[in-house]
């Protein structure tokens, strides 16, 4: 796997608990999520990557989720439009710094892309077809994709926010996946999360490194007998939110 050199971040505002949220865990605390989001980003630059850290956008409650509004490439950048209408105009700060990196294809309306959605596996691209993500947008990121000789297909995801919610790809042809999502990836070394564990099927691999969030033992036990070297996250408040450890950055 090509090692990853760049992060960009954004820091959750005083706005951040007025966020979107389906999750009934109680609304964040604005102290404490920047207390994690800090420790994130300091583990990212641990992990070899720079990282640009942006001031948080008053006008976007869920602007940290940076993931969201693009997807990258190895030679190009797809500037996606969010699928919730409430987040649309977060993604042109991003295309700003991108555009100094890669060459920027963008998806225009009616499709509707979340970066959350897009999971990758060497070339190919997984795309969830979700509340966020829909069928015109599948269509042109697939497009976009295969004239850069990437190959895509779709997987339906009805029970989650985004697919990237219940499976992380952690290297090694190795998947950590929810039962839900564990058929779609027969071919590879499926290890599966407890149906009390889901959410720490979000995890993410940079480098050396494999960031999980904190307090899922028995995830990061089956983690650990396979030999990764591991960095506990707190993300508590970003959980509260709907959100993961991939939610908060773009790598490249």
């Amino acid at each position: 796997m090509k090692r990853l050199t760049n992060a960009i971040v954004r820091k959750p505002g005083n706005n951040f608990p007025n966020g979107i949220s389906s999750s009934g865990l109680g609304k964040p605390s604005v102290e404490k999520a920047l207390k994690q989001h800090k420790a994130y980003y300091n583990t990212l630059k641990q992990c070899g990557l720079n990282v640009q850290i942006l001031e948080a956008d008053k006008n976007y409650p869920d602007g940290c989720f940076v993931e969201d509004t693009a997807v990258i490439t190895d030679n190009m950048a797809v500037i996606t439009k969010p699928g919730d209408p409430a987040r649309l105009g977060e993604e042109k700060k991003i295309e700003e710094i991108l555009k100094n990196h890669k060459k920027i294809k963008t998806i225009e309306l009616p499709g509707n892309v979340d970066g959350g959605d897009i999971f990758r596996v060497d070339n190919h691209f997984y795309i969830g077809i979700s509340g966020r993500t829909n069928e015109e947008g599948a269509r042109q990121l697939t497009e976009i994709l295969s004239n850069y000789g990437y190959t895509s297909s779709k997987i339906p995801v009805k029970s989650f926010l985004h697919l990237k919610t219940g499976v992380a790809c952690i290297g090694g042809k190795h998947i950590l996946s929810i039962d839900k999502f564990a058929e779609f990836f027969s071919s590879f070394n499926v290890v599966k999360v407890e149906p009390d564990e889901q959410y720490a099927a979000n995890c993410l691999l940079i480098n050396d490194f494999l960031l999980v969030p904190a307090g899922f033992p028995k995830t990061k036990q089956k983690l650990m007998n396979l030999g990764y070297d591991i960095i506990e996250i707190e993300m508590s408040e970003f959980q509260k939110m709907d959100g993961g450890l991939t939610c908060l950055s773009l790598l490249f």
